[in-house]
């Protein structure tokens, strides 16, 4: 029987929860459930920002801790706060690459969100689920937590290009997509700011290395 010191449970939820891109299948949620009765701590970790954490979980688990944006947006007690943000001198040199690729995104601010892809594009139907935000202009944001790209002329050159301005990119080849955080935020660091060095994690993608690597058990 496995022993375990850390008394915290962290999950990924798309790909390891969630499988539909809306729902976690009530089985997944009534183990989650054991968890809390058993005395352990549970924590949502997404690349997902918070608002579309919300809708994905129902309402279960309303006192659990929120970790949205790869780290870079932590909900605490419904309270949602930005723990990193694009610095105005690194977005905008983020943006020139845009530009040069032909690139269309998703930029997340702390609630609302800009989106400049197809309209048919698979992320669209995960933006915003439960009508809870606005779409609104890039310039409109009061910042931006996590960046997006959907589509490029060259989608490896863009992703290497936010690797030389100090980025942390994920490039998921699968989906053609590439995500951007500022500096080195990920999931990991999001749970060590906030005082948690032991857990148990489980994770599915690119995003969760550094979780999984750092988990007493993942």
């Amino acid at each position: 029987m496995l022993k375990l010191r850390a008394r915290t449970v962290v999950f990924d939820i798309d790909g390891t929860l969630c499988f539909d891109g809306r729902t976690i299948d009530e089985r997944i949620l009534a183990a989650i459930g054991e968890c809390e009765r058993a005395g352990y701590r549970v924590v949502f970790a997404s690349a997902r920002p918070v608002r579309d954490l919300l809708p994905v979980l129902g309402g279960a688990f309303p006192d659990a801790m929120l970790i949205g944006g790869n780290g870079s947006l932590v909900s605490v007690d419904g309270r949602v706060e930005a723990r990193a943000a694009f610095g105005a001198a690194g977005f905008g040199a983020l943006m020139e690459a845009v530009g040069r690729h032909g690139a269309t995104y998703l930029a997340d601010g702390p609630w609302d969100y800009a989106y400049t892809g197809p309209a048919d594009h698979p992320i669209r139907g995960r933006v915003d689920q439960g009508g809870l935000a606005r779409r609104v202009e890039l310039a409109e944001l009061p910042e931006v937590v996590k960046f997006l790209v959907v589509g490029a002329s060259d989608m490896a050159g863009l992703a290497e290009a936010g690797r030389g301005l100090g980025l942390t990119v994920n490039h998921h080849l699968d989906e053609a997509i590439i995500d951007f955080a500022p500096g080195a935020t990920n999931k990991w660091e999001a749970l060590r700011s906030v005082g948690i060095e032991e857990y148990v994690a489980f994770g599915n993608d690119i995003n969760d290395l550094d979780l999984l690597r750092n988990a007493e058990h993942s």
